[in-house]
């Protein structure tokens, strides 16, 4: 969808701090409801690589959201109205094996859900503010990232000089606290890679909705359960990614530019619903 004139404000859309579009000239700031409320802030639009992006912060320009307080479904529905059809949805994770350090960028091809409070669907059959009802829809979701936003990210990385780990699985846990140990080396028992807690539910909305969604996690620490040290803490977290953001931007915008048009889109994410009724109109 576009803004009341037709026009499309962005093609693709990154959900990050202000970081990633701070020094960008001419951003313009909009102002998006949406039936399920606010979003975690404003969008920003900008231009990068020629192409119109809309900046989201998730945890909202102050970082006052924890992870389990964001408004997943306002976000993503907030993008897709303004034309977004491609999401990049960098995050801070703790690397569960050895060999992910801080410092490693990986592109997960899998996702494992272990949150608990979330909404995670747009067909849940409640009531919406507007006072539309949405049909029960199930989406298919085995593979839950797009496979050509997943190949651009990891090859645009390495032309850039950052050797991106291509695939991996991704486990989301509620926060906004940090694994135990015992919960730790469960999850590297399992074979997962990296462990964050803001990558679901935004892939399955974007699911949902028939937009890429492609997952840049940077590892900022080893979880408690690949360290034999004292647990990671906050302070720790942000020292890594604050050296780290610069480069992460560079590939983040190298990306935007070497992503298809959306025009061009042929992925398994552009028709999710299968001929399933919505029973609402989507952005």
């Amino acid at each position: 969808m576009a803004n009341s004139s037709g026009e499309v404000q962005a093609e693709i859309g990154v959900i990050g701090g202000s970081g990633f579009y701070s020094f960008l000239d001419d951003v313009m700031e909009v102002t998006v409801d949406t039936p399920y409320g606010a979003p975690s802030d404003s969008l920003f639009l900008g231009e990068v690589a020629g192409r119109r992006v809309a900046f989201l912060p998730r945890h909202g320009r102050k970082h006052h959201l924890p992870p389990h307080r964001i408004n997943y479904r306002a976000n993503l529905w907030a993008l897709a109205s303004l034309g977004a059809r491609q999401i990049l949805g960098p995050c801070a994770v703790g690397g569960l094996q050895t060999r992910y350090g801080p410092g490693t960028l990986l592109v997960p091809d899998q996702l494992v859900d272990r949150t608990k409070s979330r909404a995670q669907t747009y067909f849940d059959g409640e009531p919406r503010l507007d006072g539309s009802v949405p049909n029960v829809v199930h989406v298919t979701f085995a593979d839950p990232y797009c496979p050509v936003g997943r190949r651009v990210a990891v090859d645009t990385a390495r032309a850039g000089g950052w050797d991106a780990v291509d695939g991996g699985t991704l486990v989301v846990v509620e926060g906004p606290r940090f694994s135990t140990r015992a919960e730790s080396l469960w999850h590297a028992a399992q074979g997962w890679s990296v462990v964050g807690m803001t990558g679901h539910p935004e892939a399955v909305l974007a699911r949902e909705l028939g937009l890429c969604y492609t997952s840049l996690t940077l590892v900022t620490d080893l979880d408690a359960g690949a360290d034999t040290g004292e647990g990671v803490s906050h302070e720790e977290v942000l020292e890594v990614f604050a050296a780290n953001v610069g480069r992460m931007r560079n590939v983040l915008f190298d990306v935007v530019g070497a992503l298809p048009a959306n025009s061009d889109r042929t992925c398994l994410c552009v028709s999710p619903l299968g001929g399933q009724e919505p029973g609402i109109d989507l952005p």
